[in-house]
């Protein structure tokens, strides 16, 4: 595969020439490779965690280049004063971009010192439209190797297995360990083992606490904190007052959706991931008011997936395998917000055709192929 320029490129590039560009994301999603292909020197490139490179920035000794990249600079106490005292200095003429783990995410909130100074933006795997996917061969090695760059690119799915498990003992034992203080981490690796046969239902915290033997508010620490470490990202049902709506119990979803085992499930999860990466390339760069959300009611009708602008529905969404009829809640759902619009797609159907109320039941390739 020829060597692929990030979707984030063109916003980061033109962000750049109003403020400092922070980009945040999962470990391992390819913001370092991101940053290489927007610097034009390579040696703007400066990473807290090599010491040579880290004497420089605390010595402030800069590379003599248009953009200054400072990866994992949030590991340095000081990190928000340092930026805003390069960032304020008038004769400062070079553009500042900042990478990091996705704890540049949590760590940013720490204070208001760089309120205004900075866009931020979060980059996500591949997906079908950025890999301008075609074939039902491709899409078929993205659901089964995920839209990680290393996993995907080495199409191999002995290699893909083997660096979802690696990945996740480093979030375990380096990123999570040293965010949460979490001492616990034999019962939280079983946690992630657990979470990915869970994906596709609400998500019942109880029954998982009983399981494994941990009170409550542990589970549920443990998930907030995979969560800021986008690992998982979880969905609120949508329920407005004329649709009796389960109310409460939110659904979760990997951004490695390979450790999803069962096939439907793990489309699901992708199709969930790709809207996500959507909605927060809406929000980032364009300021949208956008939420996915999905939809169970008391007697049982579902749509997996229902997105919100301003807080009403503009896209809902169901998810099959194979070619089937339009599901019993999607239609429930047209019927009710008739002005949305509504997709039946499916993993590896071939029928393309728009039923009498309006629903476009289609291959996947076809609704993802609009997204990012």
């Amino acid at each position: 595969m020829p060597k692929l320029l990030r979707y984030l490129a063109g916003q980061i590039t033109d962000d750049l020439t109003k403020k400092m560009v922070f980009v945040g994301g999962p470990r391992q999603v390819g913001k370092t490779t991101l940053a290489f292909q927007i610097l034009k020197d390579k040696k703007g490139y400066l990473n807290w965690d090599i010491p040579e490179h880290r004497e420089r920035i605390l010595k402030r000794e800069f590379p003599d280049t248009d953009i200054w990249v400072f990866d994992e600079l949030h590991k340095y106490r000081s990190w928000r004063n340092y930026l805003k005292g390069i960032y304020d200095k008038p004769e400062r003429k070079h553009k500042i971009l900042v990478t990091g783990s996705a704890r540049l995410d949590y760590y940013r909130f720490g204070g208001d010192s760089l309120q205004g100074r900075y866009h931020y933006l979060r980059l996500h795997p591949f997906s079908a439209a950025e890999l301008k996917i075609q074939t039902q061969k491709d899409f078929d090695a993205l659901l089964t190797l995920g839209g990680f760059p290393e996993p995907f690119l080495s199409q191999s799915e002995q290699e893909a297995t083997r660096w979802s498990r690696e990945y996740r003992t480093r979030l375990i034992r380096e990123d999570l360990a040293s965010l949460e203080r979490i001492q616990d981490l034999g019962n939280l690796e079983l946690l992630m083992l657990r979470l990915p046969e869970l994906v596709g239902s609400p998500l019942s915290i109880n029954a998982i606490r009983e399981n494994l033997q941990i009170s409550h508010k542990t589970i549920l620490k443990w998930i907030m904190a995979l969560e800021r470490l986008y690992a998982i990202f979880r969905i609120a049902p949508f329920g407005p007052p004329r649709v009796r709506a389960i109310k409460k119990a939110q659904k979760h979803y990997h951004l490695d959706w390979s450790l999803v085992q069962e096939k439907p499930l793990r489309f699901e999860n992708l199709v969930a991931c790709h809207i996500m990466k959507w909605i927060h390339h809406e929000q980032d760069a364009k300021g949208r008011n956008l939420e996915i959300r999905y939809f169970r009611d008391v007697e049982g009708m579902e749509a997996d997936f229902v997105i919100l602008e301003s807080g009403r529905p503009s896209v809902i969404i169901e998810c099959k395998w194979d070619d089937q009829q339009p599901g019993k809640g999607l239609r429930f759902m047209k019927q009710r917000f008739p002005r949305a619009h509504a997709w039946q797609i499916s993993a590896t159907g071939k029928k393309d055709y728009v039923t009498t109320d309006n629903i476009r039941v289609c291959h996947a390739l076809t609704f993802l192929k609009q997204l990012i």
